[in-house]
């Protein structure tokens, strides 16, 4: 699809629009901007604005949609697969100075925010108060906005469930400019289609959100967490499903091996409690009540020796707690300081968790290509991650891809999809396709079309 360039009068419309310091051009657009965490794809914007208010948005929409400019919403950039980035050139729309939170009302434990809060600004705001948002991604720099958008889950999900179970309404500005409100502070909600649902994990291809309700939890008392090593990774992961059946429900179930384990110590340079073993699960128990919470951890615990694990270390305390986390927090970054990475995010059953895994270690050998994983083992979500090491941009190419092949591949075999919770966008939609099959996919363009009929709302993701 073809699109109009930006001219020096749409410039100037934008200005009009906006502040002129809130509307960039050419040197005065970073490098940053051109790309997300999948650093390879890049693409400069023709300008990129900076709106502060929902009007704003509306009105840069509208003029968008006359003059058939595409317009590409962006957080913080943390995405992994090309989401934030302004394909068809364009409009780069930012919404990292909406960053109010507007409202957190303790009564009917809701919270009203603006979609360029920080989700570990916003944590840490309302657990001040007293309360939990319980979604948890291990990118705790991105934005509220960029973790609905992408249906973002994290560490808790497993107990918690993910981002979507926290939307209770929307404020949305769609690609005409119209503006549009769904849900609010309500428990339930049984009015029609849900467009809310739809926006949710549509990773800005239908609208961009100016203002979403979340619900909060009151904040549990206490937390504890047990690490526990074993012998090899298929062991560990094969205790997962035995202490899911035994009706524990961790708030979070983690997995991680020793090589990259190793390599986050050395990044931040602390000492872990223990690094003997191949592999490890990291659980971590939520409770107001000290006797509950021992007899909850005392039997995963005993479910985990029953495996063959080595033994199980009690984490109780802020500094035990903190050491372990900021290490399992760091993992990604770990790997990303010692080489350029590409990431497999699929979500498989439970209990083929273990299947998959052991899959992956062939691929390393089969195609000869340095594979590292490490996830949410309570959720069936993994982060496999393929590294180039001192291959040639040619040999990581053709490798690369013959992985991803075989992990999709394998995926789909096991009924699995293609992604737990880092989105679609560019990168992944042929894997997309390939799942869902064409009957889905012309529903979803047909969706596409409704909401955007002109294709400028970041066009070429997803569909």
């Amino acid at each position: 699809m073809s699109y109009n360039k930006v001219t020096e009068i749409d410039i100037q419309r934008l200005k009009g629009i906006l502040d002129d310091d809130r509307v960039y051009v050419g040197d005065q657009i970073s490098e940053d901007y051109s790309h997300d965490e999948l650093a390879e794809l890049k693409v400069y914007p023709e300008v990129m604005v900076e709106p502060e208010t929902t009007a704003e948005v509306s009105e840069i929409m509208k003029f968008a949609n006359e003059r058939n400019i595409p317009v590409t919403p962006r957080g913080t950039g943390t995405g992994l697969c090309g989401g934030a980035v302004a394909m068809e050139g364009g409009i780069l729309l930012l919404t990292t100075a909406m960053d109010q939170i507007i409202e957190i009302d303790e009564e009917n434990l809701m919270a009203k925010v603006q979609p360029g809060v920080i989700l570990m600004n916003f944590a840490e705001t309302v657990s001040n108060l007293g309360f939990l948002y319980p979604p948890d991604p291990g990118e705790k720099s991105a934005t509220l906005g960029g973790n609905v958008m992408t249906n973002a889950g994290g560490m808790r999900a497993v107990k918690y469930g993910v981002t979507r179970d926290y939307v209770q309404g929307m404020k949305i500005v769609l690609p005409t400019g119209e503006v549009i409100e769904t849900g609010g502070k309500l428990v339930k909600n049984s009015s029609g289609y849900s467009i809310q649902e739809l926006m949710i994990g549509s990773e800005g291809t239908l609208g961009i959100v100016t203002e979403i309700t979340l619900k909060l939890l009151p904040l549990p008392k206490k937390q504890l967490t047990l690490l526990v090593p074993f012998d090899s990774l298929e062991q560990a992961i094969g205790t997962v499903p035995e202490i899911i059946n035994a009706k524990l429900v961790p708030t979070g179930i983690e997995y991680m091996q020793r090589d990259v384990l190793l390599a986050a110590t050395e990044y931040l340079g602390k000492e872990f409690p223990d690094t003997s073993a191949d592999a490890y699960l990291l659980l971590v128990f939520y409770g107001n009540d000290k006797d509950e919470l021992e007899k909850k951890y005392e039997a995963a615990a005993e479910v985990c020796l029953d495996n063959d694990a080595h033994d199980v270390y009690i984490a109780n305390t802020d500094e035990r707690q903190s050491i372990i986390w900021d290490t399992r927090g760091a993992l990604l970054e770990a790997l990303k300081a010692v080489s350029h990475l590409d990431e497999c995010d699929v979500v498989v059953p439970r209990n083929k968790i273990a299947e998959f895994v052991k899959y992956t270690d062939a691929l390393e050998e089969k195609h000869g290509l340095k594979i590292r994983g490490f996830g949410h083992a309570g959720d069936g979500n993994l982060h496999i991650y393929t590294m180039k090491e001192d291959l040639d941009e040619e040999t990581w190419q053709e490798k690369n891809k013959a992985v991803m092949d075989d992990m999709y591949a394998k995926a789909r075999e096991l009924r699995g999809l293609v992604s737990g919770e880092h989105g679609i966008a560019s990168a992944k939609k042929e894997y997309l396709h390939q799942d869902v099959g064409e009957a889905q996919v012309k529903l979803m363009r047909g969706i596409k079309d409704t909401f955007d009929p002109n294709n400028i709302l970041n066009p070429g993701k997803t569909v």
